[in-house]
């Protein structure tokens, strides 16, 4: 062969111009690289991260131990061949997985939510959205989140507890579509933050309560509008529960004013029946209740802080029991008095803080409690000043009325059944939970007498005891119709009250029987504390008869602390 035909023709061997040359073209006098493997592409250019040439590849695993075999090159992201699937530690995945938590439906919305709430947000199951929006554009994410905070006003200016009112506005979000959402409730701030993803910045709004106002019958129709967004069989849009929402707030009162007075003299007149006042303790008692009850509308008309409501309140029920005791009237003073002051005496806000503080809302339950102190040092002061006056008329002020018990069964159940259903007015419940809650009413005066009277039990426990089964039935009834418990619970709490160790507390002060007298108002303040827990452990003690959403290792889980840390 020629040395042409070796390395091909002359002119093939020139040297090209620096235009006609790449300079990723390889220098003249390099062989050039091997052509590429059938099937691989020429022109792909490997990087830093391919295999390097000569390296093997490690072997697949044997099936039959899972164990690679020894000649293999391991990486990081392999197993180590001392590894074994049957005998993996617990830090592993089960090889049974990870137990799915179902919630039904049938469940109440409140405890599904609830569960839900108390479960880290990575174990919350996907939520399965029961009202439907644009699939596209997905739900309006500012709408629903004002929505929900509207909704949360409503229930915490309502006296709802700040678990419940949670639930809720979690219930109204997942109903939409927003699933990564926390709500977040204090005493008087509403916050809610939505993350679409983990990528995507959070939207974030909040709320302000300024006002509150007790009316039970608003707060039944705020828990039908979240059950109806809630239930898969019904279809609210917004624009529907914005309509909705706007006619809650605008419906009036179920009870006229001259009412609501009516009612307050019916409570003072059968809480005085039920400390041991006859006829005529009754309605002096009604009169001092209601001019009170006028004299408290005088002040929130002029815009006066509550402090000072409660404080003209008290003083009309004191000045009648000092009037009778200077005319020398044959009737019990010490009945009217305590009568008057059942009707004052801050019941719900007490039970819903003691509440928040055992479900974990300690900032809320502080709050609350807080407000219940300056309403009861009002009431203090305004009985205060009128027995420090009957004090110095030489007034025949007895407190020793108070160790002389009553024991009327008869007069003191339907006492107490009249006091829960004065109270239940007051409260503006639904006329069709009027019923039922003067008879659980009944049912805490029964159980209350039987225990302390009876069977000679300290006035405390048996509080308890009937606060408890005033919880339990309340609960009850509440998840019958699927609505809050607040207004089976509150105005059957009423006959339990410590009216009587507040009124002789207050006495023995104004006597300058300090002993005495803080002796008793502990007595109140126990008796007050034994009404929430009461309630409280009544309501959950009711959900052993109720079917509890989730597994039972996940459902209702509390946080876990060791003793002292």
């Amino acid at each position: 062969m020629s040395e042409l035909e070796d390395h091909g023709p002359q002119e093939d061997r020139k040297p090209q111009s620096d235009e006609a040359r790449s300079a990723f073209s390889p220098p003249s006098g390099l062989p050039k690289p091997p052509p590429a493997a059938q099937g691989e592409d020429e022109s792909q250019v490997t990087s830093e991260f391919a295999l390097p040439e000569g390296f093997r590849a490690p072997e697949p695993q044997d099936a039959a131990n899972g164990a690679a075999s020894s000649s293999a090159t391991t990486s990081a992201f392999t197993a180590p061949h001392t590894y074994s699937a049957r005998d993996a530690p617990a830090a592993f995945t089960p090889p049974e997985g990870v137990p799915m938590i179902r919630l039904t439906q049938e469940a109440p919305w409140q405890d599904r939510m609830r569960t839900m709430l108390r479960m880290p947000v990575a174990e919350r199951p996907t939520p399965e959205p029961s009202q439907k929006h644009d699939a596209e554009e997905g739900p309006a994410v500012p709408r629903v989140l004002d929505l929900t905070l509207r909704i949360g006003e409503l229930l915490l200016a309502g006296g709802e507890g700040a678990e419940d009112v949670e639930a809720a506005m979690f219930a109204v979000c997942r109903s939409y579509g927003l699933d990564r959402c926390e709500p977040n409730v204090t005493f008087t701030l509403l916050n809610i933050s939505y993350q679409p993803s983990l990528v995507d910045d959070p939207v974030s709004a909040s709320r302000t309560v300024r006002r509150r106002g007790t009316d039970y019958t608003r707060l039944a129709a705020v828990f039908q509008l979240v059950d109806d967004i809630s239930s898969p069989d019904m279809e609210v849009s917004l624009e529907e529960a914005y309509r909705r929402l706007a006619e809650i707030r605008r419906n009036r009162h179920p009870y006229p004013g001259w009412a609501l007075t009516a009612a307050n003299g019916l409570l003072a007149g059968s809480a005085s029946v039920l400390v041991g006042g006859d006829v005529a303790v009754f309605f002096c008692a009604a009169i001092g209740a209601m001019l009170g009850d006028r004299l408290a509308w005088l002040a929130a008309g002029r815009g006066l802080p509550e402090f000072y409501q409660f404080l003209v309140a008290a003083t009309p029920p004191a000045a009648v029991g000092v009037t009778l005791t200077l005319v020398h009237a044959d009737l019990q003073a010490s009945a009217v008095v305590t009568g008057g002051l059942f009707a004052l005496l801050p019941g719900r806000a007490l039970v819903a803080g003691v509440q928040d503080g055992l479900t974990g809302y300690y900032i809320t339950a502080a709050a609350r409690l807080l407000e219940v102190m300056y309403f009861f040092v009002g009431i203090v002061i305004g009985v205060l000043v009128i027995l420090y006056v009957g004090v110095q008329l030489h007034a025949p002020l007895d407190p020793d009325v108070a160790l002389t018990a009553v024991n009327r069964p008869v007069a003191q159940i339907l006492a107490s059944v009249a006091l829960s259903l004065a109270f239940a007015v007051l409260l503006q419940q639904e006329r069709s939970t009027v019923l039922a809650v003067a008879a659980n009413g009944g049912v805490a005066g029964l159980v209350y007498g039987a225990m302390h009277y009876t069977g000679k039990i300290s006035p405390v426990a048996a509080t308890a005891v009937a606060a408890g089964l005033v919880g339990l039935f309340g609960q009850l009834l509440s998840r019958y119709q699927f609505a809050s418990s607040l207004p089976y619970v509150t105005a059957a709490i009423g006959p339990l009250l410590p009216g009587s160790a507040t009124y002789y507390g207050l006495l023995g002060i104004a006597q300058n029987n300090l002993d005495e007298g803080l002796l008793s108002l502990s007595r109140a303040v126990a008796t007050a504390l034994a009404i929430a827990i009461g309630v409280n452990l009544g309501s959950e003690v009711s959900r052993l008869f109720l079917r509890i959403p989730g597994a039972a290792n996940a459902s209702r889980r509390a946080a876990k602390r060791t003793r002292g840390f």
